[in-house]
């Protein structure tokens, strides 16, 4: 009986999978359109009584991001004001989007982390994840990777797409 041989496991491809990396913690939202009056003006003295009678437990330990839905010009001190209020509740705080505040974070994991395992060393970033890993992130990451490995590829090692080689 003939034994058969796993050319990819002998390869010694390094697998990079950015799922290991996504941020923990629940990212949230506040919509600041709700609190417009005619969905366009906002009147300090109703926004900030309803700030104070607004249920701020969902945004218990979240990454919360301020923003308005609508065209509507909102002053600065309103983002200022919920701001206010989420401290000693969120996580952290910033005027953005859901996906920015994902981007951001991957950012921030991807620049602390050590690539020195990936020294001169053949790497497939794997792809076909959760879906949750933004493609900012695979940027990111093949810039960094290109400053260590020898060559990188995007895919998975049975079925990889090269990317690019060190010269």
């Amino acid at each position: 009986m003939e034994v058969i041989q796993n050319k990819v496991a002998e390869s010694g491809i390094q697998v990079f999978n950015l799922d290991d990396m996504i941020p923990e913690g629940a990212v949230k939202e506040f919509d600041l359109a709700p609190f417009l009056a005619g969905g366009f003006v906002l009147r300090e003295k109703a926004f900030r009584t309803a700030l104070k009678e607004y249920d701020w437990a969902p945004f218990t330990e979240a990454h919360v991001g301020i923003f308005c839905s609508t065209d509507a010009i909102i002053p600065t001190w309103a983002f200022m004001l919920v701001a206010s209020r989420l401290d000693g509740i969120a996580e952290s705080v910033t005027s953005a989007r859901a996906s920015e505040i994902r981007e951001r974070r991957f950012s921030a994991a991807l620049k602390a982390h050590d690539w020195s395992p990936y020294t001169d060393r053949i790497v497939v970033i794997k792809g076909c994840g959760t879906g949750a890993v933004p493609t900012s992130a695979y940027v990111e990451a093949t810039a960094a990777m290109q400053q260590v490995a020898r060559k990188i590829m995007y895919g998975e090692p049975c079925s990889s797409v090269p990317i690019w080689r060190k010269k």
